[in-house]
């Protein structure tokens, strides 16, 4: 049985004494989490959350649950990072609770949709938010309990009393002081793990996995062992030590750091949560000989690569970069090697409807870095356009990056999408997220983009990412988003949002003459519209209603 809870709780029984998380000051071994994690389950179910129907169950109306269908309380995690976020979801694992992630970035409106939309239970957030859950609590009568941590770095000590900002709420640290640790119970692998999408091109979603199909799609490596004690075997050996960068409300950050925790290791959580800070990054790195970083593309590691020309750090322990989310450009992946020539690049592709699909290897003297080519991971695939077969390898059909085998079951509350996004074809399920690709001859990926927010200009498809990677060889270029705008005659036009790095100028045409190496024609920006700051979410992934909407305000005439 793989469930996300007995794998913890069996590796914690074999390590005990290993570090298993550190944040700033704060340090937790496996036993220090197996405890805390037991407390926060038992504050969960004195009040009466849980698991109240198993998904294979017949219910009041005599069959078993749909696909988009969950018959566990979900716990919302409105936090930044910290010891207390994964804890909140090993702690509602234990309990047989679905915890899901939040934005914190959302206003109002955006928080109160998702909330309620999840069908939240318990909300576990940072006293920073107490004003806003203030205004909006009692529009949420499903929420059953309200737990608030202590803000960091405004509470370092993290108090274990003191009054609450949001009046109804208890404080984390007493309730966890107050509560008894139990052993889990009735943990299965068909318990739900949630993750909600970005919303970055729609609203977000409800993804509905298995426990042991979300371990086996993303959170168990490369090569995730089959049976918990596999897995145990291999943690005795482990001691990996990993920082992931983004937050952890961010499926790839806490991947990462279920996957290190799949193998024994520590999880390293920087200091301040808050912000993208990399000196900060770099030191934590060198004074935790930090393993393994992530970072989620050019977003993090344009401003961390930077930094290494500003200062030295001793990085000696680090010997693997993982980018997961977004793409890592290759002229990006090209300087982090000239300045860290030791490590290994490792650019993963996945989605939150699909978990890690393909990779892709970089390294000094190795073949050239490039972008979107990806090696193809065990049972992903290239459907066709209308989902009758499969791409042929070589054939320059542009087909839907899909998934076979461990997927999820559904979107949450939705029936349409579920069909939709999860389409059986010839008897067989797939997960087709909604990526577009080609299969070259010898089978490896090229990945094209979105399809969301894929353009049609004239009649032809282009794909906003492929242009986005082709403007950021030009060395002035610090970022880029590309979006369609109205065109007279073909429709939409190609439109590039770009911010140069500091101090320096460059034309349009220079620009078209880099973004013309690497792209055909007819795809090279119509307009540009250059701006100091380009909004992206926490995660480093584009924001590209915002970014449509910026680039109609500058391009529309003045009346």
């Amino acid at each position: 049985m793989l469930n996300l809870a007995a794998l913890h709780e069996a590796i914690a029984a074999a390590v005990p004494d290993r570090e298993c998380l550190l944040f700033g000051p704060r340090r937790f071994t496996w036993a220090d989490i197996h405890d805390r994690t037991r407390r926060l389950a038992a504050v969960l179910r004195a009040h009466g959350l849980g698991c109240h129907r198993e998904r294979g169950a017949a219910g009041a109306s005599g069959r078993p649950l749909e696909n988009w269908e969950s018959g566990q309380d979900h716990i919302a995690l409105y936090m930044y990072n910290g010891n207390e976020y994964l804890e909140g979801m090993l702690g509602a694992y234990k309990a047989r609770c679905a915890p899901f992630n939040v934005n914190y970035r959302y206003v109002d409106e955006e928080l109160l949709y998702l909330l309620d939309n999840a069908d939240a239970r318990a909300v576990i957030y940072h006293a920073s938010f107490a004003p806003t859950l203030a205004r909006l609590r009692d529009r949420l009568p499903k929420v059953k309990l309200w737990l608030e941590v202590a803000d960091v770095p405004e509470q370092p000590d993290h108090p274990a009393g003191g009054e609450t900002r949001l009046p109804v709420a208890l404080h984390y640290e007493q309730a966890l002081a107050d509560a008894h640790p139990e052993p889990p119970t009735g943990l299965s692998p068909d318990d739900l793990y949630i993750l909600y999408t970005g919303g970055t091109t729609g609203m977000p979603k409800g993804v509905l996995w298995r426990q042991e199909d979300i371990f086996l799609a993303a959170m168990g490596g490369p090569a995730p062992p089959q049976t918990i004690e596999e897995a145990v075997e291999r943690a005795k050996a482990g001691g990996i030590r990993s920082l992931p960068a983004p937050p952890f409300m961010h499926g790839a950050a806490h991947w990462v750091a279920f996957n290190i925790w799949s193998a024994g290791g520590t999880v390293v959580v920087p200091p301040n949560p808050r912000n993208l800070d990399p000196d900060e990054i770099w030191s934590t790195v060198e004074r935790e000989k930090v393993n393994l970083m992530t970072i989620v593309g050019d977003a993090f590691g344009r401003p961390l690569v930077d930094q290494l020309a500003k200062k030295p750090y001793d990085l000696s322990s680090l010997v693997l970069m993982t980018s997961g989310g977004a793409i890592l450009t290759a002229a990006l992946k090209d300087e982090f090697l000239r300045h860290l020539p030791k490590i290994r690049i490792l650019d993963a592709l996945g989605s939150s409807e699909s978990g890690a699909q393909a990779s892709q290897f970089s390294e000094a003297g190795g073949k050239k870095a490039t972008t979107g080519d990806f090696a193809v991971a065990p049972g992903n695939l290239v459907l066709k356009e209308d989902l009758s077969g499969l791409v042929e390898p070589g054939s320059d059909e542009i087909g839907w990056l899909a998934r076979e085998g461990h997927i999820p079951l559904g979107y949450y509350g939705d029936a349409e999408k579920t069909a939709r996004t999860f389409p059986v074809v010839d008897g067989k399920r797939y997960a087709v997220p909604g990526d577009r690709a080609q299969l070259a001859a010898d089978g490896s990926l090229k990945l094209l983009g979105r399809d969301s927010v894929t353009i049609n200009s004239g009649g032809e498809k282009i794909f906003a990412e492929e242009i986005e990677h082709a403007l950021k060889h030009h060395p002035d270029v610090y970022d880029c988003v590309v979006v369609g705008t109205p065109h007279e005659r073909w429709g939409q036009q190609v439109t590039a949002l770009v911010k140069l790095r500091e101090g320096r100028h460059v034309d349009e045409a220079a620009l078209r003459t880099t973004a013309a190496e690497h792209v055909a024609g007819y795809k090279l920006p119509k307009a540009f519209v250059f701006v100091d700051e380009l909004v992206r979410a926490p995660s480093g992934k584009a924001d590209y209603r915002w970014a449509r909407q910026r680039a109609l305000a500058a391009l529309t005439p003045p009346t």
